[in-house]
């Protein structure tokens, strides 16, 4: 009998998702468009590789094993899995046409209800990925000074202005490399370092797991406003789960520029550029950024739909309130099992995240060690909780259940020093953020 979300006997049967993993690689290199989703990030032997259909917060994968789903599509699926107001505007939309000849009303009925949520729109811009959205920031920013410098902070997609900062930099000339810079998050000084009359924009997570300090955002806007800089938001995390108008609006900073994807459209490929009009405009004439599917009309009555749910349902503070029992319920958990030097979780209410800390000894061991725990007790963990509104108290009931069961491990494995041992697959590989400077 396939696992579900229950403490099983054994892991999960996974004969059907190594099958098509094995096919895979013959002709696929990486098998994984995302990194996030690759095989790498997941215990080799236990995890499931590929899955077939979700509905709320469970999936199933290939082998018919059911989870609850804490990852969440990596991020856009704020609703849950098959959500109904979205998919049935989705399936009247598919009635009507996918792609048109001519522009859809549904290209600017999706710009104003941004407009109406995101602070300091004036224009809107719709492409379909997030690095789309960031990479339209960064050159109207150079239009727009008139320089040719980037300084970021963050992960900000796979497009040579950014990933040639990267240890993963190869087919992106010198000259490319050398237009951009990094500064470290809470860190002014080090964007102090960085910022020259060269520079166009500063682009940055507004957050990722950690608060911001000491009115560390403010002085980001402060300084790039003072040398002449563009501030850019790469609202990809924080946009529509933070809040509904995200960092701008939660932390109560003004950015020249926001960029925006994932949770806007429950799953569908879009995003958004929202911001100031004399910099966006440049698009009308001197910059140019189109995209054939930038008025697939699927996705825009996705982002309708999502968008006006999110609002009328004051989903963030619904995702902030369950997040917050689950990061609570684990602390507690680890104060109950003396275990404050291994473990904690952190992040905001939203998206909290599991840390392994010295105590632990070798982070990404116990990672996978508790990854491929959890995955036994019918749980898709990759180390955060990525809420959506499909989240139910019995969800995060069990969840914390399932923790009460696991934690012990975790323990005795840092006590025994053999948690490598434990391991039925091959340590998790690094998450690619690494920069070279």
């Amino acid at each position: 009998m396939p696992n579900t979300p229950s403490l099983n006997a054994n892991y999960p049967d996974i004969t059907k998702s190594t099958e098509i993993l094995n096919k895979a690689k013959k002709i696929m290199h990486p098998v994984s468009q995302t990194l996030a989703k690759s095989p790498g990030q997941y215990s080799k032997g236990v995890a499931p590789v590929y899955l077939d259909h979700g509905k709320g917060s469970h999936v199933w994968d290939v082998d018919g094993n059911e989870y609850i789903d804490y990852n969440m599509g990596i991020g856009p699926l704020s609703l849950g899995y098959c959500y109904d107001v979205v998919d049935n505007a989705i399936k009247a939309q598919l009635e009507k046409g996918i792609t048109f000849s001519l522009m859809s009303p549904l290209e600017y009925e999706a710009a104003e209800l941004i407009k109406s949520v995101v602070p300091n729109t004036e224009s809107v811009r719709i492409s379909k990925t997030g690095c789309d959205a960031t990479s339209m920031a960064v050159r109207l920013s150079r239009a727009h000074t008139g320089r040719k410098k980037v300084v970021c902070c963050g992960y900000h997609g796979w497009h040579d202005w950014y990933i040639g900062t990267t240890v993963r930099n190869a087919g992106i000339p010198e000259e490319v490399q050398a237009l951009t810079k990094t500064f470290s998050y809470n860190n002014i000084d080090s964007l102090k370092a960085v910022l020259d009359a060269d520079v166009a924009c500063v682009i940055l997570e507004p957050y990722v797991f950690e608060a911001p300090k000491d009115n560390f955002l403010q002085e980001v806007a402060r300084l790039a406003k003072e040398n002449g800089s563009m501030l850019i938001f790469d609202e990809m995390w924080s946009g529509f789960r933070l809040a509904l108008g995200g960092a701008q609006e939660y932390f109560g900073v003004k950015a020249d520029l926001a960029c925006f994807s994932k949770a806007v459209a429950n799953g569908m490929p879009i995003s958004f550029l929202t911001g100031r009009k004399d910099v966006i405009e440049h698009g009308e004439s001197d910059v140019f950024i189109f995209t054939t599917f930038g008025g697939e009309a699927l996705s825009l009555a996705a982002t309708i739909a999502t968008v006006n749910e999110l609002k009328d349902k004051n989903v963030p503070a619904y995702l902030a309130k369950m997040g917050a029992k689950l990061k609570a319920g684990y602390n507690e958990l680890v104060a109950k099992f003396g275990m404050e030097s291994i473990t904690n979780c952190g992040g905001f209410d939203c998206r909290g995240i599991i840390n392994f800390l010295p105590g632990a000894g070798d982070g990404l061991v116990m990672k996978t060690l508790m990854q491929q725990e959890m995955i036994k007790r019918g749980i898709l963990w990759g180390g955060f909780h990525n809420m959506s509104f499909s989240h139910s108290d019995a969800d995060v009931a069990y969840t914390l259940k399932a923790y009460e069961d696991v934690l012990p491990i975790i323990k005795k494995a840092v006590e025994d020093g053999n948690a490598k041992d434990l391991l039925k697959g091959e340590v998790l590989e690094m998450v690619f953020r690494k920069t070279k400077y």
